[in-house]
């Protein structure tokens, strides 16, 4: 069987990219060039398919796609907490779900997510390596068996951290934050115990042949992401993201999907570089990135400070946005932070499709604009991108006006009635025209 770049390549319309070109509103020819120039990556594995995926398209040509990362950690969560967060998250709009859980029945785990969600799901395998063997014991055989494992439940995308060589670890001595990435730091303790190349890059060949019999998208990882704004572009990110260029064509070659992983904690002026040199260096393979968050400082509102970066990110390049929580670097994230998170990083998605122009994507913020002015409240919040939470503040405003439901009203309680701008433009409006 081929894969959705091969039969890209040899010029077939297969289901998916056609329910993606449907979806996105564009022509399939151009959805399917897109696919065939490595552009834009349909993440589905051959298993999802057949029982409940619904398939997206990640790529600059197309609406810009969120991510949301749920996942038990050995203190805290339970199968049932992580579906309800599943369930938040698609509730809110995640375009894509990843499972980062460890300590747990990893397996039973996902197995239970899978069967409720409905798109793309992606994991990052070598968490199960170790969690299985622990660094001593892992060899190509462990890796190779558990991403076997995992491919037969239905994951759509890994995230493979096979870019950070052991050449690359002198470079993060300088570092204020060191190796943030779990991955990375579990196969840089790999390598430094073993004194070997990263297995992931040793294994790359067998990894593409393993991926392509299920077309599983790779997400290349970013091992030396960093973790703070005073390690951004360093030495170590930079030598990494070349070996994943490197490893973006040798996928390709072998008829794999591939997007690429970026940073990461970023100052905003750096956005725009790190944006263009990862679409040089990697073949303009989409680029998905974790936030970028602009300022260490606002532990507790990082959904924000990733939001921010965010917005610039998928304007100057990135394709796909991982989210970040109000919880970020404090604590497992729970039901509301995934929620908060998700919407977040959904409003620097659609602010970025605004600004770069995309088709459609400003029709929406129309329609609300102008049930606005005609104080629709009814159409108002139903085009809100959260319209439980608008109903909800508005509702408490009308029990401030003294109504228990959302009124008929030409006025709500930030103004009154006589200070009203939006009822008395309506007034102006009626007398000029």
């Amino acid at each position: 069987m081929t894969t959705q770049l091969q039969s890209a390549r040899e010029g077939t319309i297969t289901e998916q990219l056609r329910y993606v070109a449907e979806q996105e509103q564009s022509a399939e020819g151009l959805i399917r060039d897109e696919v065939a120039a490595g552009r834009v990556v349909i993440p589905a594995n051959r298993l999802h398919i057949r029982t409940n995926l619904e398939p997206i398209g990640i790529g600059r040509k197309l609406r810009t796609k969120v991510n949301a990362n749920i996942g038990a950690s050995s203190v805290k969560s339970t199968i049932s907490d992580e579906k309800r967060k599943l369930k938040a998250a698609l509730t809110a709009g995640a375009d894509t779900v990843m499972d980062l859980s460890t300590g747990c029945d990893l397996d039973r785990m996902r197995e239970s997510l899978l069967a409720e969600c409905p798109v793309p799901f992606g994991t990052v395998p070598i968490y199960q390596v170790i969690e299985n063997r622990g660094v001593e014991e892992v060899d190509c055989k462990v890796i190779l068996k558990v991403i076997e494992t995992q491919a037969k439940q239905g994951v759509d995308f890994f995230t493979i951290h096979a870019g950070v060589l052991k050449e690359h670890l002198s470079l993060v001595g300088q570092r204020v934050g060191g190796i943030v990435s779990r991955g990375g730091a579990l196969l840089a303790k790999w390598m430094l115990y073993h004194n070997k190349q990263n297995p992931m890059y040793e294994m790359f060949d067998d990894l593409c042949e393993l991926m392509s019999d299920y077309d599983i998208c790779f997400s290349l990882g970013d091992a030396l992401r960093p973790g703070c704004i005073a390690d951004a572009t360093d030495q170590a990110q930079i030598a990494e993201l070349r070996t994943l260029g490197e490893l973006t064509g040798r996928a390709q070659e072998k008829g794999c999907q591939v997007m690429v992983e970026g940073p990461g904690h970023v100052p905003f002026d750096q956005i725009k570089y790190n944006m263009e040199i990862q679409q040089q260096i990697c073949r303009d393979a989409p680029f998905y990135v974790l936030g970028p968050v602009v300022t260490d400082i606002a532990p507790g509102y990082d959904h924000i400070t990733s939001a921010i970066g965010g917005t610039a990110a998928a304007y100057y390049g990135a394709s796909f946005l991982c989210y970040v929580t109000p919880r970020e670097h404090l604590g497992l994230p729970d039901v509301e932070d995934v929620r908060a998170g998700v919407i977040a990083t959904r409003i620097a998605a659609h602010a970025a499709d605004v600004a770069r122009g995309l088709k459609g994507a400003a029709d929406r913020d129309k329609r609300l604009s102008a049930a606005r002015a005609n104080l629709d409240w009814k159409i108002h919040l139903a085009e809100s991108i959260d319209p439980e939470r608008a109903e909800s503040m508005h509702l408490q405003a009308c029990k401030e006006m003294g109504s228990t439901i959302i009124p008929d009203a030409d006025y709500c309680s930030m103004c009154g009635r006589d200070w009203c701008s939006v009822r008395i433009n309506r007034e102006i409006k009626k007398a000029l025209f």
